[in-house]
């Protein structure tokens, strides 16, 4: 999918000749399978765990996505509710995102539900 204007930005999942799948939003490519996040081309300074996180949103686009559900996936284990680990990674993700894309915001907390992955113009 493309941007149907300057403020609507899609999620594209593609895979390539070689198999490998690109995920691309507006200036955010993440290429899972070469364990790396561009930003306007350039890598992003991501820890594995940042990585896989930001691959489990992207691919979930649009979707609610509870905290217990992205424990599972990314650390691959069951959810303690005390836990706070999804909370402190994705607060780094946000971080590093609106540093190296300014004026887009891709990580939206929806309270008592869990985050969803949308990229949309920052509010700021």
């Amino acid at each position: 999918m493309f941007a149907d204007s300057a403020e609507n930005v899609f999620v594209r999942m593609e895979t390539t000749l070689n198999g490998r799948v690109v995920i691309r939003s507006g200036a955010l490519e993440i290429r899972p399978q070469e364990f790396v996040a561009l930003a306007g081309g350039r890598p992003m300074p991501l820890t594995r765990r940042e990585l896989d996180l930001l691959t489990a949103l992207a691919e979930r686009e649009g979707r609610i996505v509870s905290r217990g559900e992205l424990y599972s996936v990314v650390w691959g284990e069951p959810f303690r509710k005390s836990d706070r680990s999804v909370d402190v990674y994705v607060a780094r993700l946000r971080s590093k995102l609106e540093r190296d894309i300014p004026g887009q915001s891709f990580i939206h907390t929806h309270f008592g539900f869990g985050y969803r992955f949308s990229p949309e113009p920052s509010r700021r």
